[in-house]
């Protein structure tokens, strides 16, 4: 099979790998048919992560079930499922009370598409190993399209983690959303659909603003602290100076959710943010959590996360098109063509 390798700024490769075989009872092998990228990898294929490369890429995507081991009940050869991004057991004391990115029975920080707590491959890749299929693997529930949800391994699941616990206590809330990529714009979609009746999206990107307007937010290329303006505010740039604009835009005991991969240090208004007493969530996502509840509120249809999809492409495309700065392309294939 073969691997989607990072090699360095905007450059990635095709690499042969040896086809991974299920080793353990409780073992999957995947076949991804629809992949995109998280918006860290923008920053990653820019060259402002931490690790060097080169390593395999990739941690988004729809798969069919190639093969299972003996001991696997919850899916079968031949199922579409959603591969969470991070590698979860399933049964320890912290997957059990839901901090799936942080499961005591893999190294820390384990995951797909960075060399972080062991080597687990990229989901661009040909054929995946699922070590924990029954934890892990999400079937894609029956109508929805896997381009649409290629993204339900971490921004959309993210997305609506970062509103819509928010919303089911308060759903008059405002919301402000500070972003770069698809997570800010899945956050408006699933606002609106959850009906928040006042967003605002802040992204120097016209294209973005336009489709943010669309999901019914206001829309601002820029602007300065909004004092005491709203309950939650949703920063996902992952730059310091624009998660201090978060903080410093809400209204007393609001809510900052940053999702923003901030690689570079910065200062906050810490004095600020304790006169207003405010609560800022920052960290990965413990997403396999999250994954059920976001697909049930895609499957109702009124949310369109296929809006946000910027180009489809074959999947022999990658290595050209992935490096293009496309802001949110898919990469498909057939169904059985990774067997």
């Amino acid at each position: 099979m073969r691997e989607l390798i990072y090699t360095g700024r905007w450059t990635a490769e095709w690499r042969e790998a040896a086809d991974p075989k299920v080793d353990g009872a409780g073992e999957a092998i995947v076949a991804p048919i629809a992949a995109t990228t998280c918006d860290v990898d923008s920053q990653i294929l820019a060259g402002r992560g931490f690790i060097e490369p080169p390593f395999a890429i990739g941690h988004e995507c729809v798969a069919q079930v190639i093969d299972v081991g003996d001991e696997v009940t919850t899916v079968l050869p031949g199922d579409i499922v959603v591969v969470p991004w991070s590698i979860s057991c399933g049964t320890c004391d912290r997957c059990r009370s839901g901090l799936h990115a942080h499961c005591a029975n893999v190294p820390h920080m384990a995951m797909y598409g960075a060399p972080l707590g062991g080597s687990w491959g990229g989901l661009f890749s040909d054929l995946v190993k699922v070590p924990y299929a029954d934890a892990m693997l999400v079937p894609l529930p029956q109508g929805l399209d896997p381009i649409a949800m290629a993204s339900a391994s971490d921004n959309w699941s993210l997305a609506w983690r970062l509103v819509a616990p928010h919303v089911s206590s308060r759903p008059d809330m405002s919301v402000l959303v500070i972003a770069r990529g698809s997570i800010g714009l899945y956050v408006c979609d699933i606002a609106r659909a959850l009906g928040v009746g006042d967003v605002l999206y802040v992204d120097p990107d016209e294209g973005h603003r336009a489709l943010a307007e669309q999901f019914g937010a206001r829309t601002l290329a820029e602007t300065a602290p909004i004092h005491q303006g709203f309950d939650l505010a949703v920063e996902a740039t992952g730059r310091v100076d624009q998660l201090a604009l978060a903080a410093q835009s809400l209204k007393p005991e609001g809510f900052c959710e940053s999702a923003g991969n901030h690689f570079q240090p910065g200062e906050l208004p810490l004095i600020n943010m304790y006169l207003n007493s405010m609560t800022m969530r920052i960290g990965r996502d413990n997403v396999r959590s999250n994954i059920p509840a976001a697909l049930e509120l895609a499957a109702t249809g009124k949310v369109d996360p296929r809006a946000v999809v910027s180009h489809v492409f074959d999947w022999e495309e990658l290595p050209d098109q992935l490096t293009e700065r496309h802001s949110k392309p898919v990469f498909v294939r057939n169904p059985d063509s990774g067997s």
